[in-house]
């Protein structure tokens, strides 16, 4: 029998609100089959079951746990991942109490060596990074999924076997109360690096384990420092290794480590051990202050992934689907862009709008990503963590030439997680009319400022989106016109069209500062498609509503050019 811990967790910043078990329907001989059972109710399940209700599909979180995690974890949140926590309607709370930033220095043996710059400019509402604790991050999105209205939790659920067949999954489940089966149509598995689903499925990671182990400690203490990330490498107290310090909400700050090879993770968490050296580490920075200690553990750095995201009726999503390195902030804000390419395509095909195979282009698009990041963070883990005698040897001498020469210094760039860009993705159409350096299909919808507090992705509805510029009367007629005789295949669809202030009026955006069409180099009357999950996939200057329903067939997987073609699986609205 199920028995998670009850007792609220300490922390000296975060009040654990533990959360009981309810006695589902299903103990007592209902016969319910849910639309989606989400395995998991860590970030990225919630970002998945919040981007489902947005398209009205409802979702039940399956979480073994009584309470959100332990311990601060992923504190950086990339403007990616901000920009898909405003999509689903989770991002105000972030926004007001995450520390935003945009820099990092790097230094070796005492020298500073490195000063990194994150792209942002007054057209970005959200900063390249905002730091916000994990427990901060799920307790927000618990509250924002009971408000939806479409997401049932179930805490103290623990997930441990599954079946599937041709029309369903049937979930073993075990809890306080006893065990129970659930049965859904699909299930996403978000349960984290050591998936029970995936076990169950018998389902292996493809890619590298890196040596080494590092300790993450939280501490609480007055240090004066800016938001800012800072890396020491090769310090005396630490000869060989690194040192990462990071600034955290509520006055805690987050300090990385690397272990000497020889020593246990154990020995590292021993109090006096830890002690002193988080004591060497303020020592270090000029702050050797009073301070207490939050949480600590120890990680090891990865690039692992799943070949294939999708097993059947069920689809892996964050830490079940691959295992990053946390250099480069890649793992929660990975699994958001999962989560947010994932719920819309889930949706339109339980509302019976696209073909089952449409899931298919979600493993497409996102192993793509993950093997392009395990790629990326491969090349920051091995400076980070050599992995041999020759790659130390490399490492330190291009430490020892950043002392006295500029070129190398780049190589210290831990080449932060990035937003990708599905370029390859089926589901696009070419773009027809467009400036050869306009926004092209698969890249993320670009935000544009329109006033002093005012973004154009905040005006983004739900669902398919066309995004059309016009400078006076006659254009913007022609294309509200193509728009209303364009065949949405019944998938939600909606206009938004940047205006001047002569042109307002409902579905228009005013671009008071002149500003948006720069950003996306459009004419007049130019327009893009963006698909549920602010992806752009069409542009065209000046469409016809022929073009545009060929476009939105396409990109719910009903062209059969996309090489996804099957007949959606209409299901009654009483099903859902």
């Amino acid at each position: 029998m199920h028995q998670p811990r009850t007792e609220p967790r300490q922390s000296l910043y975060h009040d654990y609100q533990v959360h009981d078990f309810v006695r589902p329907a299903e103990m007592d001989g209902a016969g319910v089959v849910h639309p989606v059972a989400i395995v998991g109710a860590g970030p990225v399940g919630l970002v998945t079951a919040l981007a489902l209700a947005r398209l009205g599909v409802r979702s039940v979180l399956l979480e073994a746990e009584a309470q959100v995690s332990e311990g601060s974890r992923a504190i950086v949140l990339t403007r990616r991942s901000m920009e898909i926590l405003q999509s689903v309607g989770a991002v105000a709370p972030f926004v007001a109490t995450g520390l935003p930033w945009k820099s990092g220095r790097s230094f070796f043996r005492g020298h500073e060596v490195y000063r990194m710059e994150m792209p942002h400019d007054d057209d970005d509402r959200f900063w390249p990074g905002t730091n916000t604790q994990q427990q901060l991050i799920e307790q927000y999105l618990v509250d924002a999924a009971e408000a939806s209205g479409r997401v049932e939790i179930r805490w103290q659920t623990a997930c441990t076997g599954l079946a599937q067949d041709e029309s369903g999954v049937t979930l073993a489940l075990d809890t306080p109360a006893g065990e129970y089966q659930l049965r859904a149509r699909r299930v996403v598995a978000a349960d984290g690096g050591r998936s029970t689903v995936r076990r169950c499925l018998g389902l292996r990671f493809e890619g590298e384990n890196y040596p080494g182990h590092f300790v993450i400690a939280d501490i609480r203490a007055d240090l004066g420092l800016p938001t800012e990330r800072l890396c020491f490498f090769d310090p005396d107290w630490n000869p060989g290794n690194n040192v990462l310090v990071h600034r955290e909400p509520d006055g805690i700050w987050r300090i990385d480590f690397r272990l000497p090879d020889d020593e246990t993770p154990a020995a590292a968490l021993e109090p006096e051990t830890l002690a002193a050296r988080i004591g060497r580490v303020l020592e270090m920075v000029g702050r050797p202050v009073q301070w207490q200690l939050d949480w600590a553990t120890v990680y090891t750095a990865n690039t692992l992934t799943l070949p294939d995201y999708r097993a059947g009726r069920v689809l892996f999503a964050g830490d079940a689907a691959h295992l990053l390195p946390i250099f480069g902030v890649r793992g929660a804000n990975t699994g958001f862009q999962d989560a947010g390419n994932l719920g819309w395509k889930l949706a339109m095909v339980e509302l019976g709008l696209a073909p089952e195979a449409l899931l298919d282009t979600y493993s497409h698009e996102r192993v793509a990503a993950a093997r392009e990041i395990c790629a990326e963070g491969g090349r920051s883990t091995r400076f980070m963590s050599p992995p041999s005698p020759g790659f130390r040897l490399l490492r330190d001498a291009t430490l020892s030439l950043v002392l006295s020469q500029d070129w190398p210094r780049p190589l210290l760039h831990w080449r932060t997680s990035r937003p990708h860009d599905y370029s390859d993705s089926p589901l696009n159409t070419a773009p027809t009319g467009l400036d050869g350096t306009a926004p092209a299909p698969g890249m993320p919808v670009p935000d544009a400022r329109l006033g002093e507090d005012d973004f154009l992705l905040g005006h983004l509805p739900d669902g398919f989106v066309l995004i059309g510029f016009a400078d006076d009367a006659g254009t913007l007629a022609a294309l509200e016109r193509s728009a209303a005789q364009a065949p949405t295949h019944g998938a939600p669809l909606s206009c938004l069209w940047v205006v001047d202030a002569g042109l307002a009026g409902a579905d228009r955006v005013v671009d008071s500062l002149g500003r948006a069409p720069a950003r996306y180099r459009a004419r007049n009357g130019d327009c893009w498609l963006a698909r549920p999950d602010q992806h752009l996939c069409a542009g065209w200057h000046q469409p016809d509503g022929t073009a545009i329903g060929a476009a939105i067939a396409r990109a719910l997987g009903h062209d059969a050019a996309a090489g996804i073609g099957a007949e959606a699986n209409v299901i009654l609205e009483s099903d859902r």
